[in-house]
């Protein structure tokens, strides 16, 4: 089906502003976005804060390990990913995104508090170990569950804010003129930049206080940050833009698949008579159609009976006869899948280096000079640094130096950013393995929990791990924003984020999967709460081999739905 549809889904925001009293200030543009970044800031900083030394929290803390630990904290991440799904759609076409902002900013704010909780009262966590290779006190299933109810609000949380933050920043702006195009631009940077800073807080100075001087300050201060937050975003509830709900893009495609199974013994012909929905005068409009064989999704637009049309030219039912324009969303979704499955084997690289890194880095020597102990957390920034630096290097320096050498402005392709980036990853695996069977090695052979192998050594592996995010993630989040029209932009980061929670869940179960395997033959390679009794290397090497099938499939396939917007 090829009809091109003048139908405009994009919610007029700015008409609230114009029926204003003259009197009173404008709604809408910078004096409303200082909140909204001051909002994003402070939940940032207090949610990175967790996420960079959840792993030390749970395995120093609570004395867990092994595959228990690996899936609270995959579990957990997949979901904070996930939960941006429902979000959107309860932003989109219920609550709004005000609303839907400041209930996940206080559902986070309350999950922070438990946690907080968790490490100021003694008695809402196991005694602690003496001995980490020995460990007897298991967690009660109570504290358990008051742990898994701060981690689940702090989900929640995560999946009303994640997909709600830019799309309300960019409503304060009139993107209809150039004038609000630029301001939205420089909002994009301000919003990198207030992320960036409150990344780099979090990862440095409250990890370091959370491991070298006290948990309880170390979860306090993003506690503390999170009401901030909520405090901020209400204080400049008189300047927002709000657009009202207009309904969720994911609920459409839901849609055009139920109306499509519902007529899918409709054939083409002549005479075909296909919904365009209502256009921008408020009429509704049909149009004939019969150059081509229907597609399955394409029978969702078909008027297979005038009964379906309401007086006013309208479809009854929505489930049953969809418009040409909601088929299309369709479709543009549809057509970035195989490049999408690609991203959720790159993920499944990060994420572990994510937890399994942190674990390595949590039983190597630590010591810099004569006291000072490196925060295992901080390894973590290595990748971001890296992914920073190579960024600002590609563009201030390689290109200029390309552009002058070839006169024109030769940029990688995004074929070409994704394949390096699978084949960083590949050698990240290769290294993470090798290293840990040195690491385990020497532990063994010195026998100590903490082996005597620097945590420097891990420098490669987490500069690899940022690599492949550079080159794979940045490349696959514009791929998806470039082939997403614009009113999708929302959709094309909810599906990126929906590609990291996939990766996280099977990870969890390729990870129990071999547990249970490697468990019936004697000795497991990954169940052991100390790594120097696991095998943690083959684990890496099986990543390793997902990565190459992830390279072969992409070269060999998915390579083809890539479409560079510009050549040369």
């Amino acid at each position: 089906m090829d009809i091109e549809s003048s139908t405009n889904q994009s919610p007029h925001v700015h008409q609230e502003s114009t029926n204003q009293d003259p009197l009173m200030k404008p709604k809408g543009g910078w004096r409303a976005i200082k909140y909204i970044i001051a909002n994003e800031s402070f939940e940032k900083l207090a949610s990175m804060s967790l996420i960079g030394n959840l792993s030390v929290y749970l395995t120093t803390k609570y004395n867990l390990g092994g595959v228990f630990l690996v899936n609270i904290i995959n579990i957990w991440s997949g979901s904070c990913n996930f939960l941006s799904i429902p979000g959107a759609i309860v932003s989109d076409a219920y609550l709004g995104r005000f609303w839907t902002l400041l209930l996940g900013s206080i559902a986070s704010f309350l999950g922070m508090g438990i946690i907080a909780l968790t490490a100021a009262l003694p008695h809402l966590r196991p005694q602690a170990c003496n001995d980490p290779t020995n460990c007897s006190n298991p967690p009660e299933r109570w504290q358990l569950a008051v742990l898994f109810a701060g981690l689940g609000l702090l989900a929640i949380g995560a999946g009303g804010i994640r997909p709600c933050n830019i799309a309300f920043g960019a409503d304060q702006f009139d993107t209809s003129t150039k004038k609000g195009k630029s301001h939205l631009e420089t909002f994009f940077n301000w919003w990198y930049f207030s992320f960036t800073v409150a990344l780099v807080i979090a990862l440095t100075g409250v990890v370091y206080i959370q491991t070298n001087i006290s948990w309880v300050i170390g979860f306090v201060i993003p506690t503390a940050c999170l009401a901030l937050s909520v405090t901020t975003f209400l204080i400049g509830h008189h300047t927002y833009i709000l657009a009202k709900p207009m309904g969720s893009v994911f609920t459409d495609m839901v849609k055009v698949v139920a109306a499509a199974c519902k007529k899918r013994k409709v054939g083409s012909g002549e005479g075909v008579t296909f919904y365009l929905g209502p256009s921008n005068d408020g009429s509704s409009t049909t149009l004939v159609q019969n150059r081509q064989r229907l597609r399955f999704v394409d029978k969702a637009a078909v008027v297979a009976d005038p009964n379906e049309l309401n007086e006013e030219g309208e479809a009854k039912n929505n489930w049953r006869l969809c418009s040409v324009e909601q088929v299309k969303n369709l479709k543009c979704v549809t057509e970035v899948l195989p490049v999408w499955v690609t991203g959720i084997a790159c993920f499944m690289l990060t994420d572990q280096q994510n937890i399994y890194g942190i674990l390595q880095a949590i039983q190597m020597e630590k010591t810099f000079g004569h006291n000072f102990q490196v925060p295992a957390g901080w390894m973590n920034l290595v990748s971001m640094i890296t992914l920073a630096v190579w960024i600002s290097v590609y563009e201030c320096v390689i290109l200029p130096i390309a552009r002058q050498i070839t006169g024109r402005k030769q940029r990688l392709t995004m074929k070409q950013r994704i394949q390096i980036g699978i084949v960083m990853g590949i050698a990240c695996m290769l290294v993470a393995g090798f290293l840990e069977k040195a690491r385990r090695e020497a532990a063994l052979k010195k026998g100590t929990f903490v082996s005597p192998v620097s945590i420097v050594m891990l420098l490669p592996q987490f500069m690899l791990a940022g690599l492949t995010e550079a080159f794979s993630a940045v490349a696959l989040m514009e791929f998806l924003t470039v082939k997403m029209p614009e009113h999708m932009r929302a959709v094309a980061g909810a599906i990126f984020f929906l590609s990291s929670s996939i990766a996280s869940y099977i990870c969890t179960l390729l990870i129990n999967v071999i547990d249970s395997v490697t468990r019936k033959e004697g000795r497991s390679w990954l169940g052991n709460k100390d790594l120097n009794k696991n095998r943690l290397e083959y684990y890496f090497f099986i990543i390793c081999g997902v990565q190459v099938v992830n390279l072969l499939y992409f070269r060999f396939f998915a390579s083809r739905f890539v479409t560079e917007k510009n050549k040369g």
